[in-house]
């Protein structure tokens, strides 16, 4: 009867923490789910920002308001940091973008470019401007499409905990 009434008690308690066991797991199913539903609403919020950015950029750019080579650089650079499946190939889908970086993306900017001589400073100049009066009309449909591009992906997103 003692090892009866023992192997019932054991049975029971096994039973009881594999009742808990299923329902810690449980918990972290759902757990991970929820993790993963908020860490691809952050994604898409800040894929929204940074396309906010890109418009501004792209509505300068085809207004005239800052020179292409630095639009160009300005842009590339930010849609590198976008996430998910709205990554852009720039070198495939913005091919004179594209062009335009890589010609000016090692040349010297802001102070830097200040502290050259000025025969390099020149001939800098020279290199750029001729690359942005080549690539001028081709840059502004690409960021006429971008713009387009972009822009229906920026949707406010409300992120609210559950």
């Amino acid at each position: 009867m003692n090892v009866t009434l023992l192997a019932v008690i054991g049975g029971i308690i096994v039973s009881g923490l594999a009742i808990y066991a299923g329902y810690l797991l449980l918990l972290l199913r759902k757990q991970t789910k929820l993790r993963a539903k908020h860490q691809q609403l952050a994604i898409k919020q800040r894929n929204a920002n940074i396309y906010d950015n890109v418009t501004t950029l792209c509505m300068a750019g085809i207004q005239g308001q800052c020179d292409l080579s630095e639009i160009s650089i300005r842009i590339y650079n930010i849609m590198d940091y976008v996430q998910g499946e709205e990554r852009v190939d720039f070198s495939q889908e913005y091919p004179a973008i594209s062009e335009l970086y890589e010609i000016v993306k090692d040349m010297a900017r802001g102070e830097e470019r200040q502290e050259l001589p000025k025969k390099e400073r020149m001939k800098q100049n020279l290199l750029r401007n001729k690359a942005e009066v080549r690539l001028s009309e081709a840059i502004t449909e690409e960021l006429k499409v971008l713009k387009g591009r972009v822009k229906p992906l920026n949707d406010q997103i409300s992120v609210q905990m559950v």
